[in-house]
């Protein structure tokens, strides 16, 4: 602010391998080239040049649809499906004269459907119209002229201008930051829109523009940008800026994206470089890959099936049709006189019989329509989203702790959460807490540390049933210091000054303080220092170090100060290191090191990575706790732990200048291989270390993630877990997490053996090659034989480097079949790829339902790739979630969200289709047996309207309280017998011989009410007049019947009636008739046959009143007869739980037994 105080340096944080000052001399520059043409004028965005680049808007727009577009693409959706498609055919059609009823009754239909669905496109596209008008209608201040700033909303922002961003904001475009509050163009960002990271991101300007602080430095600012054009790459950015006749390279360092918040940071100054859709996440704003279940494909199919049956009996109909039309006036002589073939239209005329067959196809084409069921789509999408609610509102799923209820992001696999064949799950921060604490430490080949892991007591309780759980109580008490759970007097209190290695127990905690990204901050209430760390490991390593006597508490763009525990005088004194360099964590480099000059002149080089990685960098003469050290770091894996290898060494002052100077020129390169280049500059230093020692991080397993695994192998679900650890590592935690049991047998592949060791040391990268694949091929051979008809349980675990050749083509089918054999399976030191790869094998492979489980942004792949993707909110941020298809806050919720939602979800959704199938052909066939009966004539049974009001208000209501409220078994039944979930993995409520019996159950109903109905009718008058049944009287009473018996049918059908099955199923019978009254009190010419027909023919005569009940009881008798006796003699699993609860609630002893044989 003009005049006002600036910040301090307090916060102020060093980036990743220094900011570069040197020149663009032996630059590696692609500007100007492919894909490196954006040229930006800042703090000029009217002029010419810029005008002519017609850079986009910074409108932001999200929406499906526009006021233009909704009409014409909402249709084009809703018309893609076939069924929508048939029905819009047929309700062209029934314009014509080949039409069996009025187009009004047709068309009617249609609109209702098809305009529900639009409307529920046109909210979820409103609600998405409201959140673009609201950020594109935020405010920032920008550069108007004359140092003046004013305030603009977001969408009015141009490439190029000036705008001053305050604490808290968002950024309204891609900035190029300029200058902050603090003197080093040092600003804090927060980017959880982006990537869902909590943890603080440090930006830092350019040196040359870090003075601009006021709002009237920016009268007379120009500068030039070239970078590179727009893309989704979160983060990288290659360009360069001209200033005041000087050339800068610009690096991801300097680019504020949009929708990050500006955090710990008065204000900032930014040029606009890309706005609206150009913007990064804007680049990266596209959709997850579409997913369908497995039941609704199946669906499709099913509607096929029936298409084939509605074409097949139009067909034999037309021909039937044809043959008897010709036979109508033979020689002069007319068989059907009341048709006049004589004198008779196109759609009669015996001399014509073959073009009267086409017109009655096509006629029974539009009759017959009512086997399809017009309203199937829009039900299921009703009946999901309040399945999504339950889940979303399940109080036993919610997480307290961190106030995160289930959230289903999308409805479209509810049921698909009931068929879960493997379940493919990451391991830190999704069966752990990725909660990190300090346990044991190995320095100077001594190890430290007396705690008792999980791991470590699971082992015990394997080795010795009789083991004490109480035994270690005071050693595994968590600690109420979060991320420290050290226990050892030997170098706790200071008491490490007197042992043996007390120099290199001095460097290792003094490593630990130093070599890290930690941002120091005062809690203002307690006055305690507080660490923003950017993992959980990188917490626990500083608060270990300060807990032992070596704090850190400030940290400049320059410095990093300590307050160490002095050896000689026993006393805390401050110590403030240069700090020169900082060289990334990275998942290629698998490492972190520090550069620091100490008060006495010296050059230090700090190093802590993974043992893969380290132990190759140690000088020869660093060696000598090597060997005790590999043992220690061997044992921490047995125990669970992960372990990082600590190293360091002195630096002359030309080495090191060298190093800069490489370092330097690799940072200044503008191209997009510059991380390459730096990487390559990083490897010549890092080397000759001297090793002091390993550190040993406990991640505690999640509450219940154990029972969970075991309920979840108990329903017969397989899961793997696809983990980064060392193999030693993931096999504990397997045993911790009962996912290894107690006489399980192990297939391990690896290629850590001597043989192989000794191949790569010779160094024939083909030969290597060639030998790492044949490994692999022959122990997945003999894992095969292995599982080959044995009866025992057996668990696969392999390797990353084994698994980059089992996924080759030549060999991952044979992998797949070892994998499927196999109850359990872990992969080790598996990459983010390696983790889709694996998924989509199983996924293609088995044809079975997956489901991937994870917490990372590593995960996302797997998850995306997966059938369904589960996403655990936990503190890795929010990534996986919003790649998710399902968020839950805990692992062990995914028991209930599989054996309770997904089993009721399937069954639910099965039941439901079968049942629809069901009363469409019920109908639809008696429509078939009434036109043969009639000689083919394509006159329909029924009245127009009772055709088309059918399926949506007098059969559409119960079905849809099926999908909604049915359960065969409670939520404590489902998860007390979880082989229950194997009716969803098995498919045997959707599979083809349910699907057929119901249809042949249809069939039937159809044929017992028409031939019940007319043999009743025909041979008697109909009422007290002598008049007989014609087809107006017909019809209503053939409709009433199958009214009662949809409805009483689908009352059979489900287990658990409520008050809303009871209130729709006779809700529905009641409306039939009070639409008969209705319907039929409209005058004649819009009621037709209907006109009284309730009134006056119906209601008085008594054989309406014999004839319903008779035909209702015939027709359903023989359903309840098979059902009693399938559940009496074969009954299904649900059903025997059914019965055990029934003999629960009475008392009856044989319910143990039935029990017993469940178990």
């Amino acid at each position: 602010m003009p005049g006002g105080r600036r910040r301090k340096l307090r916060l102020s944080k060093i980036y990743s391998f220094r900011c570069g000052r040197s020149s663009f001399k032996e630059d590696h520059s692609q500007i100007g080239g492919p894909g490196f043409s954006r040229v930006v004028y800042c703090n000029e965005p009217d002029c010419f040049e810029s005008g002519v680049r017609n850079y986009r808007t910074n409108y932001v727009r999200t929406t499906k649809y526009t006021v233009a577009t909704f009409l014409p693409k909402s249709l084009f959706e809703q018309f893609r499906r076939v069924a929508n498609f048939y029905f819009l055919v047929t309700g062209v059609l029934a314009f014509t004269p080949l039409a069996p009823y009025t187009a009004v009754s047709a068309i009617v239909p249609l609109i209702i459907i098809v305009g529900a669905t639009m409307v529920k496109e046109g909210i979820e596209d409103w609600r998405r119209k409201q959140q673009d008008i609201e950020v594109n209608r935020r405010k920032v201040k920008f550069h108007k002229s004359g140092g003046v700033f004013d305030c603009t909303e977001w969408k009015n922002l141009k490439v190029g201008e000036i705008v001053k961003v305050n604490k808290d904001e968002f950024f309204p475009a891609d900035l190029l930051l300029l200058s902050s509050s603090y003197d080093d163009a040092i600003c804090y960002v927060e980017t959880m829109n982006l990537d869902g990271e909590t943890n603080l991101k440090v930006k830092q300007g350019l040196e040359a523009t870090s003075s601009l602080h006021t709002d009237s430095s920016f009268q007379d600012f120009k500068a030039l940008v070239k970078c590179e054009d727009p893309n989704a790459n979160l983060y990288s950015f290659v360009g360069s800026m001209e200033f005041q006749d000087n050339q800068y390279p610009l690096s991801p360092q300097q680019l504020l994206l949009r929708d990050s918040k500006l955090r710990n940071t008065d204000y900032i100054f930014g040029a606009v470089i890309f706005t609206g859709h150009d913007t990064k996440v804007m680049q990266n704003s596209t959709d997850p890959p579409s997913k369908r279940s497995k039941i609704e494909k199946k669906m499709d199919l099913i509607i096929y099936v029936l298409f084939l049956i509605l074409f097949s009996m139009s067909f034999i109909g037309s021909i039937l049709f044809g043959i008897w039309t010709k036979e109508d006036y033979h020689n002069g002589k007319m068989k059907r006189w009341y048709l006049r073939p004589d004198s008779s239209t196109v759609f009669f005329d015996p001399g014509r019989a073959p073009m009267a067959a086409v017109y009655h196809f096509l006629t029974g084409l539009m009759l017959f329509n009512y086997f399809i069921p017009i309203s199937l789509y829009v039900s299921i999408e009703v009946v999901k989203v309040l399945q999504t609610i339950f889940i979303n509102q399940d109080i036993l799923m919610y997480y307290e702790e961190t106030d995160r209820p289930a959230h289903a992001r999308t409805s479209n696999l509810n049921e698909e959460l009931g068929q879960v064949d493997t379940i493919l799950s990451d391991k830190t921060g999704t069966l752990t807490c990725n909660s990190m604490e300090f346990v044991k430490c190995s320095i100077g080949g001594t190890a430290y540390g007396c705690a008792v892991t999980e791991v470590e007591r699971t082992l015990e309780r394997r080795k010795s049933y009789g083991y004490n759980h109480t035994e270690h109580s005071n050693e595994t008490k968590s600690s109420p210091i979060k991320g420290y759970n050290f226990n050892d007097e030997r170098i706790e209190n200071a008491n490490w000054v007197k042992e043996e290695h007390s120099d290199v127990i001095q460097k290792f905690f003094r490593l630990l303080a130093l070599c890290h990204t930690a941002i120091p901050e005062v809690d203002d209430e307690t006055g305690k220092i507080l660490y923003e760390a950017e993992s959980p490991d990188e917490a626990s390593f500083v608060i270990a170090a300060r807990k032992l006597g070596f704090e850190f508490y400030k940290r400049t763009q320059t410095s990093i100060s300590l307050h160490e525990l002095d050896p000689a005088s026993g006393q805390k004194v401050e110590r403030v290191y240069q700090l020169l360099d900082v060289l990334e964590f990275n998942s290629s480099r698998k490492r972190m090191s520090v550069i620091v000059r100490d008060e006495e002149g010296k050059l230090l080089i700090f190093s802590k990575g993974a043992d893969s990685v380290m132990f190759e960098r140690l000088a020869k003469s660093g060696r000598e706790f090597e060997e005790d050290t590999r043992v220690h770091v061997h044992g921490y894996a047995d125990a669970g732990l992960r372990t990082l290898i600590l190293a360091c060494r002195e630096l002359d002052e030309e080495e090191y200048r060298n190093f800069s100077k490489k370092l330097n020129e690799a940072k200044n390169s503008v191209s997009a291989d510059r991380d390459t280049l730096v990487d390559g500059v990083t490897e010549e230093i890092e080397k000759d270390l001297i090793l002091l020692g390993a550190t040993a991080v406990e991640d505690k397993l999640q509450n219940g993630v154990s029972d969970c695994i075991d309920k979840l192998a108990q329903a017969g679900i397989k899961i793997w877990v696809l983990t980064g650890d060392k193999m030693e590592t993931a096999i504990n935690i397997g045993f911790a997490c009962s996912l290894l049991r107690q006489g399980m047998k192990q297939i391990i592949i690896t290629l850590e053996t001597p043989e192989i060791k000794a191949l790569e040391k010779a160094g024939d990268k083909s030969a290597i090659t060639k030998a790492f694949k044949e490994s692999v091929h022959q122990q997945i051979t003999k894992g095969k034989a292995l599982i080959g008809g044995s009866s025992e349980a057996f668990a696969l675990i392999i390797d990353g480097k084994s698994l980059t050749y089992a996924l080759e083509d030549d060999i991952k089918d044979r992998f797949l079949q070892l994998a499927v054999g196999c109850s359990s399976v872990i992969c080790c030191r598996s990459s983010p790829k390696q983790k889709a790869l694996v998924t989509r094998l199983v996924k293609s492979g088995t044809g079975r339902t997956t489901l991937a489980i994870g917490d990372g942004a590593n995960d996302v792949g797997m998850l995306q790739e997966a059938d369904i993707g589960v996403g655990i909110s936990g503190v890795e941020g929010m990534q996986a979630v919003m790649s998710s298809d399902v968020a839950i806050a805990q692992f062990r919720y995914l028991e209930r969200l599989l054996l309770v939602h997904g089993h009721w979800c399937y069954r639910r959704i099965s039941s439901m289709i079968c049942y629809f199938f069901y009363k469409n052909i019920v109908f639809g066939f008696s429509l078939f047996l009434y036109e043969a009966y009639a000689s083919f004539s394509g006159q329909p049974a029924y009245n127009d309207w009772y055709l088309s009001l059918y399926n949506v208000f007098f059969t559409s209501l119960p079905v849809l309280a099926l999908g909604i409220f049915d359960q065969d078994v409670s939520a404590r039944f489902c998860l007390k017998f979880p082989k229950l979930y194997q009716q969803g993995v098995q498919n045997i409520l959707f599979s083809w011989s349910r699907i057929l019996s119901w249809m042949f159950n249809g069939f039937f109903s159809a044929a017992s009410v028409f031939f019940l109905c007319t043999t009743a009718l025909e041979p008697q008058a109909f009422n007290q007049d002598g008049l007989v049944a014609d087809r107006g009287i017909l019809g209503p009473i053939m409709y009433t019947c199958i009214v009662w018996i949809v409805n009483l049918q689908i009352a059979t059908a489900i287990s658990y009636l409520t008050m809303m099955h009871h209130l729709f199923i006779w809700g529905s019978i009641v409306l039939w008739y009070l639409f008969l009254l209705a319907y039929g009190a409209i005058s004649p010419t819009s009621s037709t046959t209907a006109y009284k027909v309730f009134v006056e023919a119906l209601a008085p005569t008594p054989i309406f009143w014999v004839v319903i009940p008779f035909v209702v009881i015939t027709t359903l008798i023989p359903y309840f007869a098979y059902s009693a006796i399938q559940m009496r003699f074969f009954p299904m699993y649900h059903e025997i739980i059914q019965w055990i609860r029934h003999e629960e609630k009475s008392h009856n002893p044989q319910s143990g037994d039935m029990y017993r044989s469940l178990r």
